[in-house]
């Protein structure tokens, strides 16, 4: 059972990942969306996204220093035990509590919001219960890492070792299998989770437009139409501003 649980099954999760964004991206582009309802409800919107989102983003950059940088490495950057700890205790909690408090909120707006459930999917209403989960897995994870009956043998020892150790194929299946349940648990929890992300509204995720970040200007409205001395004709993408003569009014 360890075998197939901690040796197999995280190779199929990732197949079924990449697969399914194949095939999402393939056969349902249209689909590929986070089918927004902002126009049927912003109030609740504006207070649970940004906890549900920047939460989510303080719990991945927790998960990557935890699981992909050794403890060997913090140590010998001087990061004791007692404090790596503390660090993951403290900014850890806040960070799970803000994501539940989050997904809380837009899970009530979602299901009490008439045209806004209607437009929730089945697979997205699994996502949910599968999601929330992971978060509670993940505090109580968090938390039993410290103070619970196993708080000697954290995940770093375990975990971690055995995540690493995927990525070149040849998994520490020991080193998990000899993890806490609550640990084993949260992991399952989360394989399931990637294996539905391609089927939801969380594969918008892979298509965050980080390139408008970098396009150049739009030259939209000329503010005086070129017809003062000293104006110049507006150009495509970037204008220098400030060198000299009025400039077209320009905006991304």
């Amino acid at each position: 059972m360890d075998t197939l649980l901690w040796g197999v099954l995280p190779y199929v999760m990732v197949a079924i990942l990449i697969g399914g964004l194949v095939w999402r991206y393939k056969y349902d582009q249209f689909g590929w969306t986070t089918r927004s309802s902002q126009l049927y409800e912003s109030r609740l919107l504006r207070i649970g996204s940004p906890l549900f989102h920047f939460g989510l983003l303080v719990v991945i950059v927790g998960h990557f220093g935890g699981l992909v940088i050794p403890k060997s490495w913090t140590a010998a950057a001087g990061v004791s035990d007692e404090l790596y700890h503390l660090l993951a205790l403290s900014l850890g909690t806040v960070a799970g509590v803000a994501t539940l408090a989050g997904i809380a909120i837009l899970i009530y707006r979602r299901r009490t919001t008439g045209p806004v459930f209607m437009a929730t999917t089945r697979n997205d209403k699994l996502m949910y219960v599968v999601l929330v989960a992971a978060i509670v897995a993940g505090l109580s994870t968090t938390v039993l890492s410290v103070i619970g009956p196993h708080s000697d043998q954290t995940y770093r020892d375990t975990v971690s070792p055995w995540f690493r150790s995927l990525f070149y194929l040849s998994p520490k299946i020991a080193d998990m299998a000899a993890a806490p349940l609550a640990f084993k648990i949260h992991t399952l929890i989360g394989m399931l989770l990637f294996c539905l992300w391609p089927f939801t509204r969380l594969v918008h995720a892979f298509t965050a437009p980080l390139h408008y970040l970098f396009r150049p200007y739009i030259v939209y409205r000329s503010r005086d139409g070129g017809q003062h001395p000293g104006s110049t004709a507006g150009h495509r993408g970037w204008d220098p501003v400030g060198t000299g003569g009025r400039r077209p009014s320009k905006s991304r």
